[in-house]
């Protein structure tokens, strides 16, 4: 029997729904798993769920414990699966609040951006303690991470630990394909893509239903009112880039220069009213906001209504499915380039198509983006290369860097202002990451701002608005 770890299993959704899809496999019905949190009201909940799932299910060889001692669970684990989430909503908060002061306006801000890069501050360090305690106690077992930002949290992993067998997975390349399939009136098994680039910004290079090519009528439908309406950032990607992206258009709109510009941008490409998929200002806090999340849970554990068994859509039951059973699958997860994607940095993680069987998983090479596509995935490389080596070299400095270097903070701000804000993040984060000591970025002072009020007041109303 295969023994799976779940770290992060006090989560409100995500532990029982892994569970749910590895039990749901023949080869992995009689699973012994092992929940691990630090929250052990949390912790418990989870247990009672899964024990529920394995009940209903009635899988009767297959096992759920729960301990807030990591390292115990660890002993004789054959996969790890790591969820976590390091600083809790207030945490969230103050990435999402402070940058708004200086006039950059995330929606989600768990990939890139200041939210992006605070969040990996404060959660690289405890996946590196980890990477390490798996090379020491269970080194041949499987590592499945679901824990944004996924690129730099992956990155800083696989230095910690190059020789373990690890993927960094996500949901954004099945969605969008199944989105697409939707929008064309197709159906899924008549589908074959190629999808390649970077986590949340992966790009669908090809897109065929029968052998005839469907990116034309994807070109096509993207300038459809109704579907841009719903999507409108990706579908501008698709308008003038040529190619689908991955992620909702909510993510899509943070990571780059062109939409979150001002008001009027914001309202025209980032409708609130419809958050989930343009990108309202802080939706990510309306996400984690629970104060509800013991009621939430306590009421799955005890629901009277049977529960709904059918496997999801995760690619991390797909794997351990296929390496206990020797049945292939072909799934998209996020590795160390090494040559995958010819014209990205070789030490980036790159998001691609992976073969696993009974062997593990081999990542599969695709050879050169598209130039203009390589271009917007390296724009974010260089931010997530930054973020890592502010961990790994624990220099504030250099988390100013990469805050400099973030489209978005780089379009909002002068660098005066991105240092000052760093400071400030900085601050508020001190108690979630220990590791730079209480050290900020150095403080700098803004030269001549009499001169620069000066300036201002010369500047006509109409000259103004147009800057």
């Amino acid at each position: 029997m295969a023994k799976v770890v779940i770290i992060g299993g006090g989560s409100l959704v995500f532990a029982g729904g892994l569970t749910r899809d590895i039990l749901s496999y023949e080869a992995t019905q009689d699973a012994q798993f092992v929940y691990v949190d630090i929250d052990p009201k949390r912790l418990e909940l989870g247990v009672q769920y899964a024990q529920r799932i394995i009940d209903e299910g009635k899988y009767s060889g297959a096992s759920v414990s729960g301990t807030l001692d990591r390292k115990e669970a660890l002993e004789g684990a054959d996969y790890i699966i790591i969820s976590i989430l390091v600083g809790g909503y207030e945490a969230i908060k103050s990435e999402i609040d402070i940058p708004m002061k200086y006039g950059i306006d995330q929606c989600i801000g768990d990939t890139l951006t200041p939210g992006g890069i605070m969040r990996c501050m404060r959660t690289l360090p405890e996946l590196m303690v980890m990477a390490w305690d798996i090379e020491e106690i269970c080194p041949e077992a499987v590592v499945l991470n679901y824990t944004n930002p996924m690129s730099m949290l992956s990155w800083g992993f696989q230095d910690a630990a190059p020789e373990l067998q690890y993927v960094g997975l996500c949901h954004s390349v099945q969605g969008t394909v199944g989105e697409w399939t939707n929008r064309l009136g197709l159906k899924r098994p008549d589908v074959n893509f190629t999808c390649a680039g970077i986590n949340h910004q992966a790009w669908l290079l090809s897109f065929e239903a029968k052998g005839e090519d469907q990116l034309p009528r994807i070109r096509e439908l993207a300038t459809d009112p109704k579907i841009w309406g719903g999507d409108t950032t990706r579908m501008e990607y698709v308008k003038h880039f040529g190619f689908p992206v991955t992620e909702s258009s909510g993510h899509v709109s943070e990571y780059n220069w062109w939409f979150r510009k001002n008001a009027q941008t914001i309202a025209q490409y980032c409708d609130a009213e419809n958050a989930v998929w343009n990108g309202g200002h802080g939706f990510i806090k309306e996400l984690y906001d629970r104060p509800d999340w013991e009621d939430r849970m306590k009421k799955r554990v005890a629901d009277p209504k049977p529960l709904n068994l059918k496997r999801g859509m995760e690619y991390g039951s797909q794997i351990i499915n296929a390496i206990e059973s020797g049945e292939t699958a072909l799934i998209y997860g996020n590795v160390k380039n090494h040559g995958l994607i010819e014209n990205l940095p070789t030490d980036a993680i790159v998001e691609v198509p992976i073969h696993v069987d009974r062997n593990g998983m081999q990542p599969m090479q695709v050879g050169a983006l598209p130039p203009h596509l390589a271009a917007i995935n390296r724009a974010q490389i260089g931010v997530q290369e930054l973020a890592v080596r502010a961990v790994q070299e624990q220099d504030p400095e250099r988390v100013f860097q990469a805050m400099a270097m973030d489209p978005l903070c780089a379009m909002s701000c002068t660098l005066d202002q991105i240092r000052a804000m760093t400071r400030e993040l900085m601050e508020a984060h001190r108690e979630f990451t220990p590791i730079f000591k209480d050290a900020l970025p150095a403080d700098r002072e803004v030269l001549y701002p009499e001169k620069q009020q000066e300036k201002e007041k010369h500047i006509d109303p109409g000259q103004a608005d147009a800057l």
